[in-house]
């Protein structure tokens, strides 16, 4: 009780007497009574920015749905038009200043603004004046609230609206006005960003994804395997800094860290010239849709570095497994395996032959052993990740609004998969010699990787062995295989030996049992919650599976990144929930946005499947409604506490 007074008092300073406590009582028992506001979740964005970015400005297709249903009386074309000025309002108005006389260009204008202001009003109807007034721009702040509250249906109200738009022209502010309306509408439209990992390789540009997400306030994100690499990168993980820079360059996106992050990749460039000269690096040519290396030349060159990274890794990832039995990683351990006479690689008693077999750096009695120019150049790129600004804010950001999971409004968020064994047990994984799993292994494996990032600066900080582990181990939630076959992909041509088996997981998560085991593990309500993951990307257009478990899973990988277009004919998908239902959005394939405004048709969203609510959802039923159920119920007990005289008001 004396602490329970100790924190009264400590409230009481927010609301001094009895009518500010009542007022907002009054307040927070309204804002429970409000829909609930409007949740996308997106997964696997892989560096595409572009893509990403439209998906963010059409709010996964919400405004377009927004506009036609309540605009249905105008044309297509108009719709169109309105929808691009709210996407991309600068390029819009640059558009229709050169295309336009002055005076059709202002009409056009006027137009938007008007139509703009009514889907202002409609959107706004879920949110309390207090959240809108917060979202407004200051400089204009009091005309918007004016506009968006004041009614045009009455004749003196409706001169009064038309003067204030007619001023907006006079003062020669419609641009500007444009523009942060258009903000303005964009931002209300998504209550919750959910990013169910994977931000981070394969694509040219995750440093401009980052950066968008750094300027927005409501987004959370789950890691997946390719943000656990960037992370280790971040904390001096060596192999993860070959790991990540390897992926780089076999997706041919080297200029990420080069031009993205300002990376100095010079003297592993030297390196690789030197020692891989004469080496036509055929298994490591780069593929994808790198920007700056095109040329023939420049690709062969980025296959050297690509070898060069690659064979330190392999090095380096010894270390890691030699202090870790328990990770159980020791089949990756094959350069002791090689037989570099005869360029052969004994793998489980079965010879076979290599695909390259000239290794400059390795020494075939001591094959792990890094070259000395080998170890120069990792402990150079270490100093560059640790001390780079910019990578360390987008590793912060990730640390600080990330987790291996979340459970949100009822549902249960993860990248890949809950990891069983074929028992359809939780799989156990030993952890500083006690066993974890389920719940109880994700929390660990996040407690490693904060402890290692926190001490990244430490000369010894064996928990970032913990990134290796999750990026590849038969016990990760992120990676949900039992191996990675690198090596074997890049030497061996033998399919045999490329195989990666699924964690039994993706066999037995559709099993009720199994169900009702893991919605009991973390808390959920099997009659109302999701899990909703990525990872595998499913195309539903060739009869993938995306919705599973009578609608109790979503799997929602659609692969965004250009990478998968042999796989996907879509370019990812968004699952959009807000107080009616769950929709899966599939999108096309994204190009540019040039060619979107040009033509003013955006990328059509295709509702694949629809689940609406047996009653509207409400604040009240929500993460933010728990949290606002617990204020109540303490400034209540303060209203007591004046009212009984245990506690003063303040003057």
């Amino acid at each position: 009780m004396p602490y329970q007074n100790k924190y009264l008092e400590l409230l009481s300073k927010e609301f001094p007497t009895v009518q500010t406590v009542s007022s907002e009582l009054i307040n927070l028992n309204a804002i429970l009574n409000l829909p609930k506001g409007t949740e996308i979740f997106v997964t696997d964005i892989h560096g595409e920015f572009d893509a990403f970015n439209h998906y963010l400005k059409n709010a996964s297709g919400i405004i377009r749905e927004k506009i036609d249903l309540i605009f249905p009386h105008i044309s297509t074309v108009k719709r169109n038009r309105l929808a691009f000025f709210i996407y991309y309002p600068t390029d819009m108005l640059n558009k229709y200043r050169k295309k336009l006389p002055i005076a059709e260009f202002k009409e056009i204008i006027k137009e938007q603004l008007y139509l703009m202001i009514d889907l202002a009003k409609h959107i706004v109807t879920k949110y309390t004046k207090s959240k809108v007034g917060k979202s407004l721009p200051k400089e204009f702040e009091y005309i918007i609230q004016e506009l968006i509250y004041e009614s045009k249906s009455h004749e003196d109200k409706h001169m009064y609206y038309k003067a204030i738009i007619d001023a907006i022209f006079e003062t020669k502010r419609e641009s500007k006005f444009i523009l942060e309306l258009s903000r303005f509408i964009r931002k209300l439209a998504v209550d919750r960003l959910h990013i169910v990992g994977d931000i981070f390789d394969r694509g040219p540009s995750p440093h401009l994804i980052m950066e968008k997400i750094l300027k927005m306030n409501n987004v959370d994100i789950q890691w997946g395997n390719h943000d656990i690499t960037f992370l280790g990168a971040a904390s001096g993980s060596q192999v993860m800094i070959a790991n990540e820079i390897r992926i780089a360059a076999r997706y041919n996106n080297l200029d990420c860290f080069e031009d993205g992050y300002g990376i100095n990749l010079i003297p592993l460039a030297r390196f690789a010239d030197k020692y891989y000269k004469n080496d036509s690096c055929k298994e490591f040519q780069p593929k994808g849709y790198g920007s700056r290396y095109q040329k023939d030349e420049d690709l062969s060159f980025v296959a050297k570095i690509h070898k060069a990274i690659s064979i330190i890794q392999f090095k380096l990832e010894k270390q890691v497994i030699q202090r870790n039995p328990d990770f159980n990683l020791e089949d990756r351990l094959l350069l002791d395996k090689i037989n570099y006479k005869e360029k052969t690689i004994n793998i489980n008693g079965k010879i076979y032959d290599l695909l390259d077999s000239n290794f400059p750096t390795i020494n075939p009695d001591k094959p792990y052993e890094l070259h000395p120019e080998e170890k120069q150049v990792i402990d150079h790129l270490t100093q560059l990740f640790l001390h780079n600004e910019m990578l360390q804010k987008h590793a912060r950001y990730l640390i600080h609004n990330g987790s291996m999971y979340l459970v949100y409004n009822n549902n249960l968020l993860f990248h890949a998969a809950i990891p069983l064994g074929k028992n359809r047990e939780f799989l156990a994984q030993k952890i500083d010699g006690l066993e974890y799993r389920g719940r109880d292994l994700f929390e660990i494996f996040e407690q490693k990787i904060r402890h290692a990032y926190l001490n990244r600066y430490e000369k010894i900080n064996h928990d970032s062995d913990y990134f290796m582990m999750l990026w590849q181990g038969a016990t990760s939630p992120l990676f949900g295989k039992d191996a990675m076959r690198t090596f074997e992909r890049y030497f061996i041509k033998e399919k045999e030996t490329h195989k990666e088996n699924n964690n039994p997981y993706y066999k037995y998560r559709e099993e009720a049992v199994v169900l009702k085991k893991i919605y009991k593990e973390f808390g959920l309500d099997f009659e109302k919650s999701k899990i909703i993951n990525g990872h595998v990307p499913l195309d539903i257009t060739k009869g993938d599976n995306v919705v599973l478990a009578n609608k109790r899973i979503y799997s929602i990988d659609g692969g965004m990144s250009k990478e998968y277009s042999d796989k996907t004919n879509i370019g990812g998908y968004s699952l959009i929930s807000d107080s009616h239902a769950y929709f899966l959005v599939s999108h096309e394939r994204f190009e540019t946005y040039y060619k979107l405004i040009d033509k003013e048709r955006d990328i059509v969203s295709i509702t694949r499947s629809e689940e609406i609510n047996h009653r509207r959802t409400y604040i009240y039923d929500t993460n933010q409604g728990e949290q606002l159920k617990d204020r109540i119920s303490d400034l209540k007990e303060l209203l007591q506490a004046y009212r009984d005289g245990s506690i003063k008001e303040r003057d």
